[in-house]
């Protein structure tokens, strides 16, 4: 993870906070050498001096290894703004909240990228008491499924693992839910807002017997 400490984002921190290297090299108990070797290029900080390096310009972690200013302290945070992986080979699921590096199976995973739900992927929410009943009008084959669906407020996010063969269902508690995902293992991912039509009651499925006609024609028009 070091090297994605580029010496170049250090020298336009130092620069900007305007400190010279002896000053920074003090504050993080190295010399002005051991600095200067990692502007040129000629090394990289330990993997323990992240945090501090971090400090001395007060800045997160997150903003030091991408290099990237965070405006908004609340935008790591942000649930709404989770980036998913998906594995090609073993179909594993990784989740972030912010910048990541993933690898797996010594593959270099980007993030998905979350498209509308459309004709071909249709969602169907209930409530339930306290809870959304969804449902995802779709294959379950071993070939062509929904791998996960997931619910996300602004502070959290629950995952449901789907798998081929089963039903493509879930259960959420409703408190806070503002976004729907789930991921098709052939198309991708998409997402939904709940208050943006299909959890409105008077224009969304929220209407039992609306609810159901629309069903009825969908299984008619794609089978």
């Amino acid at each position: 993870m070091n090297q994605y400490v580029t010496g170049a984002v250090i020298k336009e921190l130092r620069e900007k906070n305007r400190i010279t290297q002896r000053e920074l090299a003090e504050k993080l108990g190295v010399s002005d050498k051991t600095v200067s070797k990692w502007e040129t290029a000629k090394g990289y900080p330990d993997i323990t001096l992240l945090e501090p390096i971090a400090e001395a310009f007060r800045i997160s972690v997150t903003e030091l290894i991408s290099g990237n200013p965070i405006h908004n302290a609340n935008v790591s945070a942000n649930m709404l703004r989770s980036k998913f992986y998906v594995c090609p080979i073993c179909g594993n699921v990784i989740h972030s909240m912010g910048e990541a590096e993933i690898h797996c199976h010594g593959i270099l995973l980007t993030p998905l990228v979350a498209e509308p739900t459309d004709e071909q992927h249709m969602i169907f929410l209930e409530r339930v008491e306290d809870e959304y009943y969804v449902r995802i009008d779709h294959d379950m084959t071993k070939e062509h499924y929904i791998s996960f669906v997931a619910a996300a407020s602004s502070d959290g996010l629950h995952m449901v693992k789907l798998y081929p063969e089963g039903n493509a269902e879930a259960r959420f508690k409703i408190r806070g839910v503002r976004r729907i995902f789930f991921c098709c293992n052939r198309d991708g991912l998409f997402m939904i807002d709940p208050v943006k039509g299909i959890d409105d009651r008077e224009h969304g499925y929220d209407d039992s017997q609306e609810r159901r006609e629309l069903e009825k024609s969908a299984k008619i028009l794609f089978g």
